[in-house]
């Protein structure tokens, strides 16, 4: 290479905007910066960036500075939000009509989930702030740098996987790690002391259901994380409409009166509508607000049309009326 001067450890010094593409092959292959002497700085052999680090345009590692955007943000709620709609689900599930610890449960589950995002947050660089620096998104490859390791002869393999998506990969694992130890540490002793209507073996059945799906979570995160990175907003509207539609027919919601004789269908009934929200929010990214914001009306529509029409799909009623048709 022009201009480059050999260093005796094992380094090259290149002078600061000199293009070096055809010297580090690979996509995501770089050469750290070892020193910098007033402009001139010194690379060390190409491989690996460090952690916190990716290649820019010259095949230099460089440090990510920047912050994540709205949609990461959005992104990391999303994930966020996982653990917590499941343990709901599952508390839920196995509290019993009888119990009366199930809200405790929740609010519970509410406060583990959430102090696990601080702490995730605050040990996440920089220390000690709810801020985070990050490397910006630019490709779906960026969350698959395993996957573009070049091989120069066919037979030696340099390994260059790195987070080029710092830290949107890897804070999701601490955060569910966080998630997991808080729920041990708390959760049990408070079902054994409030889960008096529930018997012994019921009691820890939505605990156990979450040793379950933390590790599908995360190998949901390690295989799926960047698929998840562009569509988690739809898939949060398809799942929102689809559990909408089966709650509302097993609770055999017809009407607005049958909404309101019962509050617990009333906070589901919310619950959706701040979901389904969030996926149109995630999906405009609000980069318009006069035209995004309008999109928000649209919210209770899925709702309306069910119970509009629900008294129109009841299948005693197409049975009956296919009966006197004949």
């Amino acid at each position: 290479l022009s201009g480059s001067e050999r260093r005796g450890n094992g380094g090259y010094a290149l002078p600061v905007g000199v293009d070096i593409q055809t010297a580090c092959l690979g996509l995501y292959c770089g050469r750290a910066v070892l020193s910098v002497n007033g402009s001139v700085e010194t690379y060390g052999d190409c491989g690996v960036c460090p952690r916190g680090q990716r290649t820019d345009d010259n095949k230099i590692c460089r440090e990510c500075m920047g912050s994540p955007d709205r949609y990461d943000w959005l992104y990391l709620g999303f994930m966020a939000m996982l653990p917590l709609v499941l343990h709901w689900f599952f508390i839920e599930w196995y509290s019993g009509k009888k119990s009366s610890s199930a809200l405790l449960q929740h609010v519970t589950a509410l406060f583990e989930c959430s102090i696990a995002a601080i702490v995730t947050l605050l040990v996440s660089d920089p220390v000690g702030s709810l801020h985070i620096r990050s490397c910006k998104v630019k490709k779906l490859s960026d969350w698959y740098t395993m996957l573009y390791n070049p091989s120069p002869d066919y037979i030696t393999t340099v390994h260059c996987t790195h987070e080029a998506v710092y830290p949107l990969y890897t804070i999701v694992f601490i955060y569910y790690a966080f998630c997991l130890v808080l729920m041990m540490l708390l959760r049990p002793l408070l079902v054994k002391k409030i889960a008096c209507g529930l018997g012994k073996s019921d009691r820890f059945k939505s605990i156990y259901a979450a040793l379950y799906f933390f590790p599908i979570l995360t190998v949901l995160q390690a295989v799926g994380g960047g698929l998840l990175y562009y569509a988690f907003p739809y898939i949060i509207l398809v799942l929102s409409l689809v559990t909408l539609a089966v709650y509302m027919s097993a609770s055999e919601v017809e009407s607005f009166k049958d909404l309101l004789v019962r509050k617990k269908r009333l906070v589901v009934l919310f619950s959706h509508w701040l979901l389904h929200a969030y996926g149109i929010i995630s999906i405009s990214k609000l980069d318009k607000l006069e035209q995004d914001l309008p999109l928000l009306a649209l919210v209770p529509a899925p709702a309306l049309f069910y119970l509009l029409t629900a008294k129109y799909t009841e299948p005693s009623r197409i049975l009956s009326e296919g009966g006197n048709g004949h």
